[in-house]
């Protein structure tokens, strides 16, 4: 008795089945009118058509999946779902707009289901939900595993791509117009934006490396380039809403205790390669007490005092040698108050800060111009006593 209620279900099962099988158009008009609702699928470049095709073929392959008992029975449900998920990457699909989707296929089965059942059949799809939801689930996952498949490989291809193009860009001194044209499609940039860029090397380097991989997605969007030894990273400066002029920007906090070069200005991309010299060039007078960028502003004199050894100036030697003569304490009573001195321009200032009488600074710095030939009053002369001691 049992076997023959049991021969009974699966022939009303079975018949149910082909009912659906052949409602596919009502199917896959019902996914279309509900898919389209989503806003991402109404924007997308997926077609109205593509779309009520794919449904149709989608609900065909459940259904030979449902008479068989098992999605990968019949054909190809799940190379078809795999093939699914891959395309609606490519079409740029977002991934919570994929799971809204397929969660619909469930949803108009059954319903479809409940509509041509007749109300003795109650216990039958009881029997059977577990087995139409195993269906529609294991197409849905793999559907989602083969889209997440896919976002990785375009990823990855999109990197590879940018990576291309910013070599292109970094080997050229001056690139042209049409390689900075190119290089901005490719990363998605305007090639007259503003740019910053910052450089480093050894362990800097890596932390430059490791902040654009934490960061990934983030604004400002941080491009990476290697070359030489050399890490560079450059990012578009931001723009005010309100008058579309440039605003200035902070380095990323993910860059600001990152021993670099750094230049945060450059007028577009074909001035990118010049700031990458400028940068790499500021990251080589990096001392270990310096905790994050130094740009051109804080380290002009530092390059001004290498330019000049580079070209057999000493101006640090020249100092100590005029100072030789001072007796005593002398030396470090003069060196003290000049710095001072430096540091304000104001004599009154100096005498607070070093709780001395105003005449007693004044003859200190009589006396270092006496000595070193350099009269601080003078700002070209002054400039030289700074570089050397930067």
């Amino acid at each position: 008795m049992h076997n023959v209620e049991t021969s009974g279900l699966s022939t009303r099962w079975s018949e149910l089945v082909d009912q659906l099988d052949g409602r596919l158009d009502e199917l896959a008009r019902a996914f279309t009118t509900r898919v389209r609702e989503i806003p991402e699928y109404g924007e997308s470049q997926v077609t109205i058509q593509e779309i009520t095709e794919t449904a149709r073929e989608t609900f065909r392959r459940l259904i030979r999946g449902l008479k068989a008992g098992h999605p990968n029975s019949q054909d190809g449900l799940l190379d078809f779902a795999s093939d699914l998920g891959s395309k609606r990457a490519r079409a740029g699909i977002p991934p919570e707009s994929l799971t809204s989707a397929v969660r619909l296929d469930f949803t108009i089965l059954w319903a479809e289901l409940l509509e041509i059942a007749k109300p003795e059949d109650a216990m039958l799809l009881a029997s059977r939900v577990d087995q139409v939801w195993r269906v529609v689930d294991e197409f849905a996952t793999r559907t989602h595993t083969s889209y997440l498949t896919e976002r990785v490989r375009m990823a990855q291809e999109e990197s590879s791509i940018q990576r291309e193009f910013i070599a292109r860009l970094f080997n050229q001194s001056t690139p042209s117009l049409e390689t900075s044209a190119q290089v901005a499609s490719a990363l998605g940039i305007n090639p007259d934006s503003r740019f910053a860029l910052v450089a480093a090397s050894g362990e800097p380097g890596a932390q430059l490396r490791s902040a654009v991989t934490r960061l990934g997605a983030a604004r400002p969007k941080l491009f990476l380039h290697e070359s030489g030894g050399n890490t560079y990273v450059f990012w578009p400066l931001s723009t005010s809403r309100s008058s579309g002029t440039r605003a200035r920007s902070a380095i990323p906090a993910a860059l600001s205790t990152v021993p670099c070069g750094y230049v945060p200005e450059v007028l577009g991309l074909r001035a990118l390669p010049a700031a990458a010299r400028t940068a790499e060039t500021l990251a080589a007078l990096l001392r270990p007490r310096d905790a994050g960028p130094l740009s051109a502003d804080s380290a002009w004199a530092r390059l001004a005092q290498q330019n000049l050894q580079d070209a057999g100036l000493d101006l640090a030697a020249e100092l100590e040698e005029a100072l030789a003569e001072c007796k005593g304490g002398e030396r470090e009573r003069l060196l003290e108050t000049v710095r001072h001195y430096l540091t304000t321009g104001n004599v009154t200032l100096t005498s607070e800060q070093l709780f001395c009488h105003r005449n007693t600074i004044l003859n200190r710095l009589n006396r270092f111009q006496e000595l070193t030939g350099i009269d601080l009053a003078v700002p070209a002369s002054a400039a030289r006593l700074v570089v050397a001691w930067a």
